[in-house]
């Protein structure tokens, strides 16, 4: 009888699902075999996999944009992948698409990402030999950090849509196409309302033709971008319309130059590179200050390898505890 709860589920799939949607009972697989589970489809183990992993808990206490802000309300990198969670599904639940799986993708984009967010990567980038992104550490993270070296051993199409969130080729499920798009739908929206919040761009900075084409409100500029791409997409193609994507890179492009580069909102980013480089260089210099977990990441892929994912793992607040432990002289007591 349990048995029949997940057969009962891929069948609810295969008779309710766009003929484009990827099917749970035919995914490629895991690189591990595992006996299917009783209840649960392939894409649902996922999803619940990378909600249980300590990767995935660490996202609360990373950077989104701004470092370690005051407020309880800026977003940090958990809240963003909660976001991007909530705008996929609804997208993949308009198209008829496979809901459980673009939910995984989108839960587990970003477990790879360093602390201080995009300023770490491009550090970390510099000093890795084999260089550093965020979306192929986030698929190494699953594969091979997890589970104390064992990985989560995710299906393909999970890892595919991780690996390819961001840039470079597009997924081969429309799944993972949906959560590309909503990655960006998410943090243009809500990194320009932490913006606002912190005072560092107001409302009316926005270009007019941006807020008159897409909307005031957050709410409402997600709202058309949604809209267009369910209006457009055809299960095969995900997309906007010409125009609505004219504006929807407009607003990226405007975020980029009065956000992402302005120098009130970036001006903790300049210790970004201390800290890091002082980390990599202390742990690079004896492989035995690493911690337990990483030693046959050093004996069989390298002291750089074993460093660059030691730090990466971090959280801001880790990072700068380990750097002030290390480099910092404390106060003698008597």
């Amino acid at each position: 009888m349990m048995e029949n709860i997940r057969i009962i589920s891929e069948q609810i799939e295969k008779d309710n699902l766009s003929p484009f949607a990827a099917l749970s009972c035919e995914t490629i697989g895991r690189a591990e075999y595992e006996e299917k589970c009783s209840i649960r489809t392939e894409f649902q183990r996922d999803r619940d996999r990378i909600i249980h992993s300590k990767a995935f808990r660490r996202l609360k206490h990373k950077t989104q944009v701004f470092l370690a802000p005051e407020s309880d309300h800026y977003r940090t990198r958990l809240t963003h992948t909660l976001e991007v969670s909530q705008i996929a599904r609804t997208v993949a639940r308009a198209l008829r698409l496979n809901e459980d799986l673009t939910e995984a993708i989108a839960l587990g984009h970003d477990l790879g990402h360093t602390p201080f967010g995009h300023a770490g990567e491009r550090v970390l980038n510099n000093l890795c030999d084999t260089g550093f992104t965020h979306f192929e550490h986030s698929v190494r993270v699953c594969e091979k950090l997890e589970k104390s070296g064992k990985g989560l051993n995710l299906t393909a199409e999970v890892l595919d849509g991780i690996h390819h969130h961001t840039k470079d080729e597009w997924a081969f499920t429309a799944e993972g196409r949906i959560v590309r798009y909503c990655d960006r739908i998410a943090y243009i929206n809500h990194d320009a309302d932490d913006a606002i919040r912190a005072g560092v761009i107001k409302e009316s900075d926005i270009p007019f033709e941006i807020v008159k084409f897409l909307g005031r409100k957050k709410s409402e500029r997600i709202n058309t971008l949604v809209n267009s791409l369910v209006e457009n997409s055809d299960g095969i193609d995900i997309k906007m319309d010409e125009q609505t994507e004219k504006y929807y890179n407009m607003f990226h492009e405007f975020l980029f130059s009065e956000v992402y580069r302005n120098p009130k909102a970036k001006s903790e980013e300049s210790k970004v590179s201390g800290i890091i480089e002082g980390l990599f260089n202390y742990f690079s210099a004896d492989a035995k200050r690493l911690p337990q977990e990483y030693k046959s990441i050093y004996d069989f892929e390298g002291i750089n390898r074993a460093v660059t994912d030691h730090i990466a793992g971090m959280t801001d607040h880790y990072a700068v505890t380990e750097y002030t432990n290390i480099y910092i002289p404390k106060f003698w007591k008597i």
